[in-house]
């Protein structure tokens, strides 16, 4: 990659960049008005990556108390398997505990590797499933959580 990636918080204007990337991303997509106020909800910390001023990919999370709950981590699918997943996911770690978390937890699909080894590189471990959990198919939800950040 010889351009810059770089990475800033989503506000309400890149909803509609960041729908386009979702709904490439996943069977059951968040729609553009979703984001659109996840960039104005106070719970919410989501950053986006931009590449040549485009945004190639984004990641969300919830901050409660000491505790993220990761939303979303997409990356445009022209760009996966460049390590930008990796870069995001470290820039939200850095992001969500600046809101003072201290632990970070997510579900992820069995099937997709790809994500849990990423998480596992983050150090979070799976400690349990929700059964049935995604609609589209019925499929588990691992858990994952990290309770060291």
């Amino acid at each position: 990659m010889d351009k810059k990636l770089t990475f800033r918080a989503m506000i309400q204007d890149d909803a509609d960049a960041v729908a386009a990337i979702e709904s490439k991303s996943f069977v059951m997509p968040w729609s553009r008005e979703d984001f659109w106020h996840e960039a104005k909800n106070e719970l919410a910390t989501y950053i986006v990556g931009e590449l040549d001023g485009k945004i190639i990919a984004y990641a969300g999370a919830w901050v409660s108390f000491n505790q993220a709950e990761v939303m979303s981590v997409a990356v445009k699918p022209e760009y996966r398997g460049q390590g930008i997943g990796t870069l995001l996911f470290g820039e939200l770690i850095k992001a969500v505990k600046l809101r003072g978390a201290t632990a970070i937890t997510l579900e992820v699909r069995p099937s997709n590797t790809a994500a849990i080894k990423l998480y596992e590189s983050f150090g979070l471990k799976s400690v349990g499933r929700r059964k049935g959990y995604y609609l589209d198919n019925g499929e588990d939800a691992l858990i994952m959580w990290n309770t060291k950040l």
